[in-house]
């Protein structure tokens, strides 16, 4: 068994990466996997203010709200699973605010699985190529990460059509695989 943490940086709930990442997470728990998925948007997670108080000084971020827990639950999850709409070709705010806000953690996050999913309007899937190298960029920290999967989702223009797509049969089987 695993601990699988699938986090959703959809600002829109039941949106289309938000609707994959519960597909993804039946499939885990379906294989047997503990499995915690957070929905960013419900957090309170504030800017990174590069005050450098963690990175130069070794000491714990100042700021006091959500992404501290987050962080944690990070740090004791064997799998993380990181889910964004893609908005103008990248990772939306709310992902990249919590990747901005690791950085207290990632040098204790070498070694752990990470899966990507990616939703997009745009019906080329190579439209999410930058949001994919968004994510490998964050990895690229990390020490001995492991990729799993990148699941791009295109052609998922209004909320809900996720439901009817492929998609969810392959979130699901991604969640079963792990």
């Amino acid at each position: 068994m695993k601990t699988v943490l699938i986090l959703s940086a959809s600002p829109r709930k039941n949106g289309n990466s938000d609707t994959l990442c519960q597909a993804l997470a039946e499939g885990a728990r379906e294989a047997g996997h503990a499995v915690t998925l957070i929905r960013l948007a419900d957090k309170r997670i504030g800017y990174c203010t590069g005050c450098g108080l963690c990175s130069f000084h070794g000491k714990p971020c100042p700021i006091d709200d959500d992404a501290r827990a987050i962080q944690e639950r990070m740090l004791g999850a064997d799998v993380i699973v990181l889910a964004t709409p893609v908005y103008f070709y990248a990772v939306c705010a709310q992902m990249k605010t919590l990747i901005d806000r690791s950085s207290p953690y990632y040098e204790r996050m070498g070694g752990k699985t990470f899966g990507f999913i990616m939703t997009s309007a745009d019906d080329d899937p190579a439209c999410m190529d930058r949001t994919l190298e968004d994510f490998r960029g964050y990895l690229a920290c990390l020490d001995a990460p492991t990729e799993a999967f990148a699941l791009r989702a295109a052609g998922l223009t209004h909320p809900g059509e996720a439901k009817a797509s492929p998609y969810l049969a392959q979130a699901r089987a991604l969640g079963r695989a792990l």
